[in-house]
């Protein structure tokens, strides 16, 4: 416990003192920050869950939630920016592939991105049409990959293609960034503009056949999904949390009808909502992130921490923005930008709707409801 309340508050004093500061000009610039992911790197956060053995802090998906609800609350575009290396670390770890893990100890210095989303294939991962072709001694790879994060900054790619057909035919592979891979320019997006996104163009790359680290890639890709959902549950748990401390702050000084905001009922019950809501959400992620850690099932727990956290970022920013009033619609005030932010969480690492169908296939598979 003392170690996790130590990277709790590390992570905040980081949060606070240098991200913080930085966090609209980044927005503004739109550009992945170089300057703090070397200073966080330093301190073992895109790296929590590699293993002390290959370079990484050693710790699990418990610190990676808390870590990143303390990011979240400065800048949510910054913690994507910073963390998302754990995401790719898990792929490699969970692989249990020898050639795989050679490439842990990069990811101190180094983005990685994890290649799954397709234009025809987001929700939807067993329609990716991304192929491998057998060849000798390895394969080629041929499709496009889009909303890839970090993949103009990346050095490497865990990219998962087909060797054969449906979803039992989908295979993981390890992709260095060389002649065959085609990263476009970063996509224009409404907000976390810190971490970025763009097309990846596989166009006959070669890779050996070692690169091939999970040939059960559909089975990976949602084992992974598992573990990076409770952390992006603990990223919206930052944002509302960060929309309720402004929301308060705004309230308590600014004055209606001779009294301050908080008094009206109409704006003290928004608040009172925001707070029951942050709660809530921060317990649903912890549960989800302790079973990861634990090495137990938590598709369910992950699923609903995900949706529900995402929902009530995205419910209590824009309640939030209404207590600011035309205040809140400028971009002089912080409400805006969290506003941006909020609703990707909606939509990345799997929809609120298909959260609640994975809850809904979870409950089926049990005779009768019972919490754990």
């Amino acid at each position: 416990m003392e170690t996790l309340e130590a990277v709790r508050d590390l992570a905040r004093r980081f949060a606070r003192e240098r991200v913080l500061p930085q966090a609209a000009r980044l927005d503004r610039e739109a550009r992945f920050p170089w300057e703090l992911f070397r200073e966080a790197a330093a301190l073992g956060f895109p790296t929590l869950v590699v293993p002390e053995a290959f370079g990484g802090a050693g710790l699990g998906p418990r610190a990676l939630a808390l870590v990143a609800e303390e990011l979240a609350y400065a800048c949510p575009g910054v913690a994507a920016a910073l963390l998302l290396n754990n995401l790719v670390a898990d792929a490699l770890l969970l692989s249990e592939s020898r050639y795989a893990q050679a490439f842990l100890p990069r990811l101190k210095a180094e983005v990685a991105s994890y290649a799954l989303t397709e234009p025809h294939a987001g929700s939807d991962v067993a329609a990716i049409r991304t192929w491998a072709e057998r060849v000798p001694g390895g394969y080629r790879l041929y499709g496009r990959k889009t909303w890839i994060s970090h993949a103009p900054e990346a050095g490497f790619f865990v990219v998962f293609a087909k060797v054969a057909e449906g979803r039992e035919g989908i295979a993981a592979f390890l992709v260095e960034r060389k002649e065959g891979v085609e990263v476009g320019p970063p996509l224009p997006k409404m907000g976390q503009k810190a971490s970025s996104a763009a097309e990846v163009a596989l166009e006959g790359v070669f890779v050996p056949e070692e690169a091939l680290i999970a040939r059960e890639g559909f089975r990976l890709a949602m084992r992974v999904f598992d573990r990076s959902r409770p952390m992006v549950a603990a990223m919206a748990v930052g944002l509302l949390r960060r929309a309720l401390d402004e929301a308060l702050a705004y309230a308590r000084v600014r004055e209606a009808f001779g009294r301050p905001l908080f008094e009206h009922q109409g704006v003290g019950f928004k608040l009172a909502e925001m707070a029951m809501d942050l709660e809530a959400a921060r317990l649903l992620a912890h549960r989800a992130a302790d079973l990861a850690e634990r090495g137990e099932a938590n598709a369910l727990e992950a699923a609903m921490a995900k949706a529900f956290a995402a929902d009530a970022a995205v419910r209590g920013v824009s309640e939030a923005l209404q207590v600011f009033g035309g205040n809140g619609y400028s971009e002089d005030y912080p409400m805006a930008k969290l506003y941006r932010d909020a609703k990707v969480l909606q939509i990345y690492e799997g929809t609120s709707e298909i959260q609640r169908v994975i809850v809904l296939r979870e409950l089926l598979r049990r005779e009768r409801w019972e919490s754990r």
